[in-house]
């Protein structure tokens, strides 16, 4: 008779297990798969920005090659330079 008891008990007890185990598993799947769809979604946002600053750094190389000024203006200091030197030269140190 005690064979019986003990054997439905054991029963019992390994469907009680399996069913909490199961709960952990599926509370740690709900977790593990929102944390997923967050991170997706972070990557999705991440990803547009990236387009957006590509097409901001497009635009702005645009309006400084457009602002660019004349090469020849660095020529005219670089003389401008030469004629300081001299003035330099000239004057008498105490």
């Amino acid at each position: 008779m005690n064979e019986v008891i003990n054997s439905g008990a054991l029963n019992f007890a390994s469907l009680l297990v399996s069913v909490v185990v199961l709960l952990v598993g599926l509370v740690l799947w709900f977790f593990v798969n929102r944390a997923s769809s967050r991170t997706h979604e972070q990557i999705e946002l991440l990803e547009a920005m990236l387009d957006q600053q590509k097409r901001q750094n497009a635009l702005l190389r645009r309006l400084c090659e457009a602002n660019e000024p004349e090469k020849e203006a660095p020529v005219e200091q670089a003389a401008t330079k030469d004629n300081d030197d001299e003035f330099i030269r000239l004057v008498a140190e105490r």
